[in-house]
């Protein structure tokens, strides 16, 4: 069974229903770990060898976090910039990350709709994360399409627990590494995989 990491960025976590609602919905699983940096590093001084060390021992890395300005939050930036070390993550012998899987799961207040090129952000979401998607290349990581929940601010408490049980079975098949992606571009969010899509709120 694969292990996973999951790095979980937001700095106001508390005023959050949906993370705090995902991050719980999470916790306790097999081989799942739920790294908080905001609450491991308050101050920013981040501790690159435990983070290493993390990612050593993981085969999944999930950057989990709000959608800030098309982006992510400061911390979890800061965490890409100087623990993926020239010479450890990429570069001549940075091979300690190859093989591994890496994705984003991210929530917005914004609906799909407004994600593309006919919508007010002008790109869809898979276009704002090519960062992540080429850190991951760089690395020597598979990089998989985004689990993504949109439209937050409108969410019943129904299709919240929906997106609960959808984050736990895309963890469970990530560790049996059981999942099919369509080559190309035809995935843009791992929500709509005809498995996820099947899964109902209990």
């Amino acid at each position: 069974m694969k292990k996973i990491l999951v790095l979980f960025a937001h700095p106001r976590y508390e005023q959050s229903r949906t993370n705090r609602t995902l991050i719980e919905g999470i916790k306790g699983m097999d081989g799942v770990t739920i790294h908080d940096l905001y609450e491991r590093y308050p101050d920013f001084n981040i501790d690159i060898f435990i983070e290493k060390d993390l990612l050593k021992h993981n085969d999944v890395i999930v950057w989990h976090h709000p959608f800030y300005w098309y982006s992510c939050p400061p911390l979890l930036k800061q965490w890409i910039d100087i623990v993926l070390e020239f010479g450890w993550a990429y570069g001549p012998d940075g091979d300690a990350l190859v093989g591994k899987q890496a994705l984003n799961v991210l929530t917005a207040g914004g609906t799909r709709e407004v994600y593309c090129s006919e919508g007010r952000n002008n790109y869809t979401i898979r276009e704002f994360l090519r960062p992540f998607e080429q850190t991951a290349r760089l690395c020597g990581m598979d990089y998989l399409p985004p689990f993504a929940v949109m439209g937050t601010h409108k969410l019943s408490r129904e299709e919240l627990t929906t997106h609960i049980d959808q984050y736990q079975e895309l963890l469970r098949s990530l560790q049996g590494d059981s999942i099919d992606i369509p080559e190309g571009d035809s995935c843009q969010f791992l929500n709509d995989l005809s498995f996820l899509q099947n899964t109902q709120a209990k």
